[in-house]
């Protein structure tokens, strides 16, 4: 009676798990995320890797940065200096003190966690040298090949500067390109018509521009951030809410100048001129005009060229760890013996598992890496020969000796056919079987 009652258990649960598998091929799991950088399969042979294109999880990138500050002693508190308010230059409270925890203002406070009150930020010298220009240069520096994913974003704590200009570097910071131009006037400070990211297109993508929707004079408190708009470009090909990112995916892998644009080692942040909430800057209270941020936000990954799906923070450096036998801090090269075709960075297409683009053992033709002594290894007694294939012992086949071998005439039918129905079933699914089966066999039996 009990035997009776285990064999409907396993029959439903099989049907299961056979319309889960069927749902599983024809609705994926998440399109386009790349999290995942190979899985085992089984096919024909027996088991067997399957290599996909993917990429690390994308991030707050100021946890590893370095900020340099050009000329380096513009940071305020040496000597303490006393601050006005923009609006009211009667309203002078405001002490800076390199000197006095509570009072200074040092740079990593453009990078610390926000949501304290007061506020913390940095602050530059006031404009006590006018007329001479009042200028910084803010350098972040990553010492590794970034991906943009969303919009930089700069908070300040005083008015927004008048005059500013973003710039990236590709190549750690020894030559710099312009990413975008922020004025009130764009015309006087850069002989360049006002426009905005709305403005462009497909066609003028990476086209320069000036803008002035975020440099118009002292702004209140909800109006303090400045913008580089990454998902508004993103946009251009991937629709308004970024469902289409198939599209983005394939002018990502077909043009160079695209996904070169969004990569960077460096940002620069030019602030040019203070802003002044007047026409006229007031030189008897000078103590009224400065920088002071409290925010800086870059999120982003590692560039590991779609050979990596995660990135390592070791000993004050970011590094991918590589995967599709490629090697290097960007994963820009095959490894030693693993040079049979050139290295090539993987794909996004086609959606969503890409094209892995593995880099393959030397004069040994388009074969990958079959066995090893780590995650692939030979078993029920086998070795790995070469890493190309299994020497396995007596009564074991399989590319990893993974398979009984049949003794006689129908039992391989029979033994191939009762794998394969599991090995296509996903973990769960075996589990869920396991702890079913096995219960009701052993009371069966009692």
């Amino acid at each position: 009676m009990r035997a009776a009652m285990f064999w409907p258990v396993l029959f439903t649960l099989q049907a299961v798990c056979t319309s889960v598998v069927h749902a599983m091929q024809h609705y994926p799991a998440a399109w386009g995320h790349y999290d995942v950088c190979k899985s085992q399969i089984y096919t024909e042979e027996g088991l067997a890797w399957d290599y996909m294109a993917c990429q690390p999880e994308a991030t707050d990138m100021t946890k590893y940065l370095r900020v340099a500050l050009d000329p380096p002693n513009i940071t305020c508190g040496d000597p303490p200096e006393t601050y006005c308010a923009l609006e009211n230059p009667y309203m002078c409270n405001n002490e800076c003190d390199a000197a006095t925890e509570e009072l200074a203002h040092p740079p990593e406070l453009m990078f610390d966690f926000e949501g304290r009150n007061p506020t913390t930020f940095w602050q530059s010298t006031s404009w006590k040298k006018y007329p001479k220009p009042l200028q910084v240069n803010i350098t972040l520096s990553w010492n590794k090949t970034i991906e943009l994913t969303d919009d930089i974003v700069l908070t300040f704590e005083s008015g927004r500067p008048e005059q500013m200009v973003l710039e990236k570097s590709l190549d750690y910071g020894r030559t710099w390109t312009p990413y975008q131009f922020y004025a009130t006037d764009c015309l006087d400070a850069f002989t360049m018509e006002p426009k905005t990211v709305n403005d462009l297109t497909q066609r003028t993508l990476l086209d320069i521009i000036c803008t002035e929707d975020y440099s118009r004079g002292y702004v209140w408190k909800n109006d303090k951030t400045v913008r580089f708009e990454i998902k508004d470009r993103f946009a251009l090909f991937a629709g308004p809410r970024l469902h289409n990112m198939a599209s983005l995916y394939g002018q990502l892998d077909t043009t160079k100048n695209l996904r070169d644009f969004f990569t960077i080692t460096d940002l620069r942040i030019r602030l040019l001129k203070p802003a002044t909430g007047a026409t006229m800057v007031d030189e008897n209270n000078l103590s009224r005009y400065f920088y002071a941020i409290s925010d800086i936000k870059v999120q982003g990954r590692c560039k590991c060229n779609l050979h990596a799906n995660s990135c390592v923070f070791d000993k004050g450096k970011l590094g991918c760890e590589c995967e599709h036998n490629t090697t290097g801090p960007d994963c820009s090269r095959c490894k030693r013996h693993y040079h049979g075709r050139a290295w090539s960075v993987g794909s996004y297409l086609p959606i969503p598992k890409g094209t892995a683009n593995i880099c393959i053992p030397s004069n040994h033709g388009p074969v990958p890496r079959v066995c090893d002594n780590a995650m692939l290894r030979c078993q029920n007694g086998g070795t790995c020969h070469h890493h190309q294939r299994c020497h396995c012992s007596p009564g074991f086949t399989g590319v990893l000796c993974e398979r009984a071998r049949c003794q006689g005439p129908g039992q391989c039918d029979d033994q191939l056919s009762g794998r394969a129905s599991l090995h296509h079933q996903p973990i769960g699914c075996q589990l869920a079987l396991t702890l079913v089966v096995l219960p009701l066999l052993i009371v069966s039996l009692c």
